[in-house]
């Protein structure tokens, strides 16, 4: 009578399919619909909030177009702060794309790379990281600009 000795490769199967199997049992399910509302009245708040601050700006004599402006950079101060200090985190957890979507969201990704970089000094890490982060982001907006400008001037004249 002959037995069958499984090889190596048979080991590795059967090894990772009961892993495999391990992870699906104890692996929590995502709740989508609640992860949604969660997404909806964050980046809502985060929305309305910047429409509060062009609403005073206006009521105060800035026209619209500065108000828009300085609610931007409003809106990417507080986001980069509230990053800083690590709230925006724990609201990322908890929102996902709510927090994500908004122009805040931008500020919180280039601040929280950045941050990475906070114990080789806040001049030569986060101060000179921030930039390598931003850099390519910002380079791609200006040469859209750019090409946008061009379009807008060939079609015009």
């Amino acid at each position: 009578m002959a037995i069958n000795i499984p090889d190596n490769d048979q080991f590795k199967k059967i090894e990772i399919e009961e892993y495999d199997s391990l992870v699906q049992t104890v692996k929590p399910t995502p709740n989508v619909f609640k992860n949604c509302i969660w997404a909806f009245i964050v980046g809502g708040l985060i929305c309305a909030f910047g429409q509060l601050i062009i609403n005073y700006l206006i009521s105060n004599g800035t026209t619209e177009l500065e108000a828009s402006s300085y609610t931007s950079v409003i809106l990417i101060s507080l986001a980069a702060f509230f990053t800083g200090i690590g709230i925006y985190d724990q609201l990322g957890k908890k929102a996902g794309a709510g927090s994500i979507v908004p122009i805040t969201g931008f500020a919180n990704a280039i601040v929280a790379s950045a941050m990475e970089f906070k114990r080789e000094g806040y001049i030569f890490g986060v101060g000179a990281r921030i930039f390598t982060v931003a850099g390519p982001t910002l380079v791609f907006g200006f040469a859209a600009a750019v090409f946008i400008g061009m379009i807008r001037v060939f079609m015009t004249s």
